[in-house]
């Protein structure tokens, strides 16, 4: 969700920051980078760490019920839509493609971005509070998987971090990797392109076959 639908790692950029303010700090370009498409508590274990704060479980808790509650704000102002998202979920559904969104976000902030995105869009919707493990793990994807009773080999990610490249990819789907501020590596599984602009349905699936052919002559 955030980076590959809506431009929201720049609301998170903002949260992030003013949490280091009431600690009178600074968030280092090193430390934002790691942290592009962890999850609520990873992040805070990177945070609390920068910071040379005991790693409190009760005062990590905490900073996450702030930090979310700070973006809960800035996305009920209005989420802006990566370049060329949109145009294809409108063509995904008018299709009848089966889709479920997969988000290292809890359920509650999760919840405020659908109602600026649109829930209708997807048919599930897996958070990282809803798994036993979340990305990098492939948890959230097999469950999106056997949500939508498919095998995770018939499903196209697209993702924008390494973090979520790595979960798709364990989880055995294709990837398609959207450009973000951090490089995501290649892979057998993964295919890049600049923005999801000026694609259509028809190029997902194309994608999806190439990445499937290409396993199967190597595995052959």
């Amino acid at each position: 969700m955030d980076g590959t639908l809506v431009d929201s790692e720049k609301l998170w950029d903002v949260s992030l920051s003013k949490l280091y303010e009431t600690y009178d700090a600074e968030m280092g370009r090193e430390t934002r980078t790691a942290l592009v498409g962890a999850s609520a508590e990873e992040t805070m274990v990177t945070v609390y760490t920068e910071l040379g704060l005991d790693l409190d479980p009760a005062a990590m808790a905490e900073s996450i019920r702030w930090l979310h509650a700070h973006t809960a704000e800035l996305f009920d102002e209005g989420l802006p839509w990566c370049d060329g998202a949109f145009e294809l979920l409108e063509s995904l559904v008018a299709e009848g493609t089966p889709m479920a969104l997969v988000t290292n976000t809890n359920r509650a902030l999760a919840d405020r971005a659908l109602e600026s995105i649109g829930r209708h869009y997807f048919s599930f919707t897996v958070c990282g509070d809803e798994v036993p493990r979340g990305k990098p793990a492939p948890d959230p994807y097999l469950r999106a998987a056997e949500l939508l009773a498919l095998d995770p080999s018939d499903c196209l990610a697209v993702e924008d971090s390494v973090t979520g490249s790595a979960a798709a990819e364990r989880a055995g789907c294709a990837v398609l990797v959207v450009p973000n501020d951090v490089p995501v590596p290649g892979g057998l599984r993964r295919r890049h392109v600049e923005s999801l602009a000026d694609l259509a349905p028809a190029d997902l699936r194309r994608i999806h076959a190439e990445i499937t052919r290409e396993l199967g002559e190597r595995t052959a």
